[in-house]
């Protein structure tokens, strides 16, 4: 179950980097410029959640198609073109090996073909992609169908690295992949903190917090002890901010100089804001964010302030 390369139109992840973004070229800083972040299309937790059985995999997901579809009809219209589209997990809801799990994917792969051939997709696994307590079956059924679960590219003289963090929360059954991703991501942080690169942003999809470093444990964060070893290791290489989805609601805060951003969903929202995307604005001194309802931006685009950011030299 590969994701069809249409045209070029699909990179996936593999070799632990990106190929859209050729390394060499896009080490270097040339001016500002802007992504997209969405998080939890989650085909069929919709239909799940209003049926009060959340953990089902859900037999209806045409709101999400449709969703989905605004979310990246919105997109194409952009002027300038984001350099990425990055979506923070939880791409369907039914988890490995139950029911509707090809169908879902198979439609969320047909919509996702419809980004603009220019528009890389970055995408990050979530705990309905790789499996709560993913082990190596799981993990290797992600590659094979969205390609590698944890990986960096450079893109704009920034280093961007995308963390599995289902490793964080359980990897009882595949304690030797959480390893490997750990001694990846302590060389990744080491050219980091080299000062090797404009800034440095992270995207998962568990938040490390919802708006404090010293909240209570959730099942919408990373634990205690996880959370405060994996910030201290962040924020000490320099990296400027996380991006992450899961919480369904917009949510986040800071820790040292290091920015925790929780994006709500395109899909099903469980407190009261919309289906939307973040707009992330990146300049030689700041990284910028706004979210955006998926209306907002299909009938009026990014807001001129942001816009004037990226004319800055």
């Amino acid at each position: 179950m590969s994701v069809p390369e249409a045209g070029g139109v699909f990179h996936r992840a593999r070799g632990r980097t990106l190929d859209a973004f050729p390394s060499e070229e896009e080490k270097e800083w040339k001016g500002p410029f802007y992504f997209i972040q969405g998080a939890d299309p989650q085909f069929g937790l919709m239909k799940a959640w209003s049926s009060r059985d959340p953990d089902h995999g859900g037999d209806e997901w045409g709101q999400e198609i449709r969703l989905t579809e605004q979310a990246v009809q919105a997109i194409n219209k952009l002027n300038p073109k984001p350099r990425f589209f990055v979506l923070c997990g939880d791409l369907v809801h039914a988890m490995p090996g139950t029911p509707w799990r090809k169908e879902q994917t198979e439609d969320l792969q047909r919509v996702l073909r419809q980004v603009d051939r220019e528009i890389p997709l970055v995408l990050v696994s979530g705990n309905h992609d790789v499996g709560n307590v993913p082990t190596a079956q799981t993990i290797a059924e992600f590659r094979q169908t969205w390609g590698d679960d944890y990986f960096s590219f450079w893109a704009g003289g920034v280093l961007f690295l995308v963390l599995n963090s289902q490793f964080l929360f359980d990897a009882s059954q595949c304690p030797a992949l959480k390893q490997a991703q750990d001694q990846w991501l302590d060389e990744q942080l080491g050219l980091a903190a080299q000062r090797r690169c404009r800034h440095a942003v992270v995207f998962q999809h568990i938040p490390l917090f919802l708006q404090s470093i010293d909240e209570d444990d959730d099942y919408f964060n990373l634990t205690t002890a996880v959370r405060k070893e994996l910030a201290d290791k962040l924020a000490g290489a320099g990296v400027k901010a996380v991006f992450s989805g899961h919480y369904h609601r917009n949510a986040g805060g800071t820790y040292r100089d290091l920015d925790m951003v929780v994006s709500s969903a395109i899909g099903c929202q469980l407190g009261q804001d919309t289906h939307g995307l973040r707009v992330v604005v990146v300049t030689a001194e700041k990284i910028v964010h706004r979210y955006y309802s998926l209306d907002e931006l299909s009938e009026r685009g990014i807001d001129s302030d942001l816009l004037d950011l990226m004319k800055e030299t």
